[in-house]
């Protein structure tokens, strides 16, 4: 496993903020990685708690139509991100799995964008 602190800015010893230590890439990775996730975990309790109700207790499709394909293609690119993220710090097949299916599961998503997130950027 590799660090995601680039040795260059982590050697000057000075007090820096959490997560400045991050190279441009992985902190531009976690930003989209970090938005992705939340649209997804919205759209994710969107489509369970409102529009499968509509369509299944009240018998109206429509939302299903319009918010089932939007999720799906926005987990898609949840999925991107998430290995675009992990291409760039360097970590372990099991974990991207893991982190991947967690747009999946509802509220899991905004877990696992907070402990990746607070991972990332302790000092």
């Amino acid at each position: 496993m590799t660090s995601p602190v680039d040795p260059a800015t982590s050697a000057s010893g000075s007090q820096a903020s959490p997560g400045s230590s991050l190279t441009p890439a992985i902190r531009g990775a976690l930003t989209r990685y970090r938005v992705i996730a939340y649209v997804v975990g919205v759209m994710l309790l969107v489509l369970l708690f409102v529009a499968m109700p509509l369509k299944y207790l009240g018998d109206d499709p429509s939302a299903m139509n319009v918010v089932g394909p939007l999720h799906g293609f926005l987990y898609m690119v949840y999925l991107l991100a998430t290995f675009d993220l992990f291409r760039r710090v360097r970590w372990s097949l099991p974990r991207l799995v893991l982190v991947a299916l967690a747009g999946t599961i509802p509220f899991l998503s905004f877990y696992a964008e907070r402990k990746t997130t607070h991972e990332l950027t302790r000092s």
